[in-house]
């Protein structure tokens, strides 16, 4: 449990040191921020900062850091030091710089930021991939929250409408148009704090609950090896699975969300960074569960860390209490995930086609054909008409690449800023790495020809070609920023959107 306890003790020193470090690089000052010079009483308005930290908070976690940690189990306690260091130098840095570069560039969303600091044709990408992104995240996170509710009144002894999933779903879509749609400060201002309580809550449950019922964490010293049953590597499927828990690109797209509501940029440290650091505890906490409850085989058994596996881990450690928390966590963390992904994409084209969304229809021009997506998308899956899981499974590796992409821009915006730009070229060109090699290996993607199954149907990973391939495209990614940045000294201007 030693190496639990330091690993803890590194995440909150993390936030302290390195992170105070991350926003003295920056350099947040007095200038007056876009919720206060903007301010349509939509998207932008002061929002107090324990607000913004709670909807920061829930807005980037969701169910993530619990799933994830718990699959990263699978390895052992090894996962510990990934969501450790890469929270303080990789995750929290690129929350950190993705809210606050859209707080210096009048609330843009990710896509602009990106296209401001690495040029045209990568906005361009970046718009349409997350459109698409957030979209494909906001249904899945309707239809699932939708399937365990009728599963929770079919297994109560209900019947008629209350067991029909499709009634679930649509329940849910509609409350995603009018979160969607409304102010911030009118639905997500009201519950999401609440509900981030609870994810917190859960997690120092199960924390108290690993100790009180007896239960051992193992050590990292001890145990300082691939535990995975089916033995799929660290490197880079480790990185790829436990991404909300360490860093995710995900995060890119919500943390303008808050960008537009920050009072004061000194805010910055404690909601974007502060927030991440949060997260990193709380999937440490879980991956402990994972790891102290389960043997490797036992877990990959239950699912590797889905619902089931978090309806266990509460219902051992906290009793009764627990499995109503667990309850909460796994319909109401996602469907908060699904409402702010909907309203990310709805910024997104705003800012795109620079549709204001201070008046009634200029939000109506967005969301109707935003949510329609979703809502046929959701149906369809629902009623057996359309299977997007096959899309889906290409999510864990396009949400690192995200996060790439972003700490790469970020880099380009401290060069211009004649700041420290390796606290994220470095970590930018680790993420480089774990995308490509991840790209090289998995399933879904170029691993389906380059790897084979054994007789018995284990997967063989021809790592002897991935890991080189890996590793010498995040050099060369890396060569081309330093590059790049010697032809560069003229700094980019933002151009206004049309708000």
């Amino acid at each position: 449990m030693i190496s639990f306890f330091i690993c803890l003790a590194l995440l909150i020193g993390g936030y302290f040191t390195y992170g105070s470090l991350v926003d003295r690089t920056f350099g947040p000052d007095d200038r007056e921020t876009p919720a206060v010079k903007i301010n349509d009483g939509v998207d932008y308005m002061v929002l107090p900062q324990w607000k913004l930290f709670m909807i920061q908070l829930l807005n980037i976690a969701g169910l993530g850091p619990i799933f994830g940690a718990l699959s990263g189990a699978l390895w052992g306690p090894v996962v510990f030091l990934w969501i450790t260091f890469g929270t303080i130098f990789a995750g929290a840095v690129h929350d950190y710089f993705s809210g606050m570069l859209s707080e210096r560039n009048e609330g843009a969303s990710i896509s602009e930021i990106s296209g401001i600091y690495l040029g045209g044709t990568m906005k361009n990408v970046m718009r349409v991939f997350s459109v698409v992104l957030l979209i494909m995240v906001g249904t899945v996170f309707a239809v699932g929250p939708a399937g365990l509710i009728q599963l929770l009144f079919s297994n109560g002894g209900s019947t008629g409408i209350l067991t029909n999933k499709l009634f679930w779903l649509v329940l849910i879509l509609v409350y995603y148009f009018i979160a969607t749609f409304l102010s911030i400060d009118k639905i997500i201002g009201k519950i999401y704090p609440v509900f981030g309580i609870c994810l917190i809550i859960m997690a120092v449950g199960v924390a108290v609950g690993i100790f009180t019922k007896g239960y051992v964490i193992p050590e990292i010293w001890n145990n300082f090896t691939n535990m995975h049953p089916q033995g799929t590597p660290i490197w880079s499927f480790m990185f790829i699975t436990v991404a909300c828990g360490a860093i995710s690109g995900f995060h890119a797209t919500q943390s303008p969300l808050m960008a537009r509501c920050m009072k004061s940029e000194k805010q910055g440290h404690f909601v974007f960074y502060g927030a991440m650091v949060s997260e990193g505890i709380i999937a440490l906490v879980w991956a402990a569960a994972g790891c102290a409850i389960y043997t490797g085989a036992d877990l990959l058994a239950m699912g590797g860390g889905g619902s089931t596996t978090v309806y266990d881990v509460c219902s051992k450690t906290m009793g009764g209490v627990g499995i109503a928390l667990a309850m909460l966590g796994v319909i109401a963390c996602p469907i908060t995930s699904g409402d702010t992904a909907f309203r990310s994409a709805r910024l997104v084209l705003a800012d795109w086609f620079h549709v204001e969304q201070k008046s009634i229809k200029g939000r109506l021009m967005l969301c109707i054909p935003v949510l329609g997506i979703g809502a046929i998308l959701g149906v369809g899956n629902a009623l057996g008409k359309i299977d997007y899981t096959i899309i889906w499974r290409y999510f864990s590796w396009t949400n690192q690449t995200l996060a790439m992409i972003v700490l790469w821009a970020a880099s380009m915006y401290l060069f211009y800023e004649k700041k420290n730009y390796w606290i994220t070229a470095v970590p930018a060109t680790f993420m480089s790495a774990v995308s490509i090699t991840y790209f090289m290996l998995g399933n879904e993607c170029l691993g389906q020809f380059l790897n084979h199954k054994t007789a018995d149907g284990a997967v063989v990973y021809n790592t002897a070609v991935a890991y080189p391939v890996g590793i010498i495209a995040a050099a060369l990614f890396l060569g081309i920023f330093l590059y790049s940045i010697k032809k560069r000294d003229v700094k980019p201007q933002y151009e206004t959107l049309g708000k």
